[in-house]
């Protein structure tokens, strides 16, 4: 690929909240322009008028060479009079939506797209009723194959804020690893490869399970000790279960699982941390949820990866201790030595 590719290209960023908005502005400063994908025109209004999206990334002026729109035919240079008019498609598709909203609007998208484009996704979830992970949804329903995840100790804020950090960019394709370095690079973020997608999905989608159950034991106001107990069990159940999914056990002790994990776990950035924090201090998930006003993925991937453990006799006495949690049946000190 000629050198000055990625500088001329456009990108599609499919999902306008916090890590979608500081991918975007990585992007946007390697690329001609990045169009963000929003559900709401107002909110696409509102991000160009103002040049911030104060709703999920507050504080963060947005590059210029941001666009938000809320038709997907304009952000896929499909639109058949304007900006988006002709040939003016996208060369890459960075995917940020929740998993429940994968299969969905990769439906929409799929007849906008060329097949030539590169993907890369940096959702932290799985299907629910088929645990498939994201890339699998994403190759079935488009109309492609160049796939590739973003995943690692990404806390949205702290990146926006060019706080010192590193994500790891994985694919079965070395020309989805390149696209990635070349559009996320900048000074103060280390971008690592890696060929096991199937590892880093699965370490992004498990330590969210542990986000929760670490946030608990902070409203109970327990240690380092219990913390660091918790996160050397929850490290086995995480290798324990993604090698049973076909994932190689060294990519749970590197960047995309043990850095993930010391992350997501010790920060009260991390919307799951959050969930176990309020759930610990007695409050109801109903609630919790409601006020989050975004994503918590570990919510919906403890019920759907405790069936299958159980059901695959695969040994998760945390993920296990997360769903009583979550279900409301036993005493938070009670579920706490599942936990320890």
């Amino acid at each position: 690929m000629q050198k000055d590719f990625w500088p001329n290209s456009k990108v599609a960023v499919i999902g306008g909240g916090s890590w979608g908005t500081v991918l975007a502005n990585l992007a946007a400063r390697n690329c001609r322009e990045v169009r963000v994908w929003l559900r709401s025109e107002d909110q696409a209004r509102e991000m160009n008028s103002t040049r911030r999206n104060e709703r999920y990334a507050p504080g963060l002026a947005l590059h210029e060479r941001v666009h938000a729109m809320s038709d997907l035919e304009r952000v896929l240079g499909k639109s058949p009079d304007g900006p988006g008019a002709g040939s003016d498609g996208v060369q890459a598709v960075i995917w940020v939506l929740p998993s429940d909203a994968c299969r969905a609007q990769a439906k929409r998208i799929a007849p906008l797209l060329r097949g030539d484009e590169v993907v890369l996704h940096a959702t932290k979830g799985i299907e629910q009723g088929t645990l498939k992970r994201v890339s699998e949804i994403l190759a079935e329903e488009l109309p492609l194959k160049r796939i590739g995840v973003i995943s690692g100790p990404n806390l949205a804020r702290e990146v926006a804020a060019g706080e010192p950090a590193a994500t790891v960019v994985a694919s079965a394709f070395p020309e989805v690893v390149d696209a990635g370095r070349a559009l996320l690079k900048a000074e103060r973020f280390q971008i690592l490869a890696s060929r096991d997608v199937i590892g880093c999905e699965w370490a992004g989608t498990l330590k969210n399970i542990l986000a929760i159950a670490s946030g608990t034991l902070d409203a109970l106001q327990l240690g380092w000790n219990a913390r660091a107990m918790l996160i050397t069990h929850g490290l086995e159940e995480m290798v324990r279960f993604g090698v049973a999914m076909g994932a190689e056990q060294g990519t749970f002790l590197g960047l995309a699982g043990m850095g993930d994990l010391l992350a997501t776990c010790s920060s009260p950035l991390s919307r799951n941390y959050r969930v176990g924090l309020r759930l610990g201090k007695g409050e109801r998930i109903e609630a919790i949820l409601g006020d989050l006003g975004s994503t918590a993925e570990g919510v919906r991937t403890t019920r759907a990866v405790r069936e299958f453990a159980r059901l695959h006799r695969i040994h998760m006495p945390i993920t296990e201790g997360v769903f009583e949690l979550l279900e409301g049946q036993k005493p938070v000190a009670e579920i706490l030595r599942a936990f320890l």
